[in-house]
């Protein structure tokens, strides 16, 4: 009478596997994704103030009865906080005038973040007074919401890690594996440029300079994600495709501010290639370059570090196919050997 056999471990245990793991990922991507969009709001958002001493102290403490809400910056004038608005040191400044406050704002800096802006100072008017608003740095009128930008972010990380995981996978090393990944980001930077900025009309920057940020930008995604796998396998893979898109993506701050997100995720975002290219790209693309230092270093830094993940994984696996051949040949060497000793046995006998 036949017996089945019976399921082995690693079978019974797959469905649970799949079960348990489905879920908490989704829960995960919730989190990362809902709670910042859920808990968006300014904190220590850098504001300007401007005007007379006496207009500037009562301005700021109004601005400070919203705690933690906004860090203010103090400016002598309304020339020098128009100075700090384009320099982006601040996202808007209230200005104390005879005809009354004036609200400047800069919508480039975030539309979302520019309302706000509008909302606060209207509320911390005197009562019956007009608060005049003017857009110092205006969005693109093909793009006044910002939509472009901050839905470019997601595309951008995603071509990043499938470039990283086809170098992975296609088992590219070496000079190879570095000169796929930034022929394939420079291709990406030209390509995501001619649409965001010659078709779509959304950035008004140096088109030179959109598509190096472009490319930049996938240059980091990409050589982290090869360089963990590189280094890992497969699990550098998920593990790059989880710190660019699970987390990196929503804690950008690009659709408002990284001020905006609850702490850390804003400061964590902007040290993560989409959150450093997101702010690298608005710096170019709509500011003239300003204040593009930081996300500049970030990005270098990543790529730096997964190009050099990349070369010291393709040459230890080089080591391990050598060590493997020369391994392969004594043993061919050996059993030769043996064979041609068996058969001068057999002619002498």
């Amino acid at each position: 009478m036949a017996t089945t056999p019976a399921p082995s471990p690693g079978r019974a245990r797959g469905p649970l596997t799949l079960l348990v793991a489905v879920p908490l990922i989704v829960a995960f991507a919730l989190w990362a994704f809902a709670w910042p969009a859920a808990r968006t709001a300014p904190r220590d958002l850098p504001l300007g103030v401007a005007g007379p001493p006496a207009a500037v102290e009562q301005l700021t403490g109004q601005l400070q009865q919203h705690k933690g809400a906004f860090e203010v910056h103090r400016y002598h004038d309304e020339a020098a906080a128009r100075k700090a608005i384009r320099d982006r040191e601040v996202y808007g400044a209230v200005v104390a005038s005879p005809s009354g406050p004036k609200m400047l704002t800069a919508s480039a800096a975030g539309p979302v973040v520019a309302q706000l802006l509008t909302q606060a100072a209207s509320r911390t008017a005197p009562e019956g007074t007009t608060v005049h608003t003017e857009d110092v740095v205006p969005a693109p009128p093909n793009d006044p919401r910002g939509a472009v930008l901050s839905t470019s972010v997601l595309p951008l990380a995603l071509a990043g890690v499938l470039a990283g995981a086809l170098t992975v996978l296609l088992r590219l090393r070496g000079t190879r594996a570095v000169g796929a990944l930034m022929g394939a980001a420079a291709l990406v930077g030209l390509v995501a440029a001619a649409l965001a900025d010659s078709w779509l009309g959304a950035l008004s920057g140096n088109w030179w300079a959109e598509a190096a940020a472009f490319g930049l930008t996938v240059l980091a995604v990409s050589s982290t994600v090869a360089g963990l796998g590189a280094l890992l396998g497969p699990k550098g893979i998920g593990l790059g495709g989880l710190l660019s898109v699970l987390l990196g993506n929503p804690w950008s701050g690009v659709s408002s501010a990284p001020e905006m997100l609850p702490e850390p995720l804003g400061a964590l975002g902007q040290l993560l290639p989409p959150g450093a290219g997101g702010t690298l790209l608005r710096g170019v693309g709509l500011f003239d370059g300003r204040a593009v230092d930081t996300p500049v270093l970030v990005l270098t830094a990543w790529t730096v570090l997964g190009l050099l993940a990349v070369t010291v994984g393709g040459l230890r696996g080089e080591g391990a196919r050598t060590r493997s051949e020369e391994t392969g040949g004594e043993a061919t060497g050996t059993a030769g050997t043996t064979v041609l000793r068996n058969r001068l046995s057999d002619m002498r006998s």
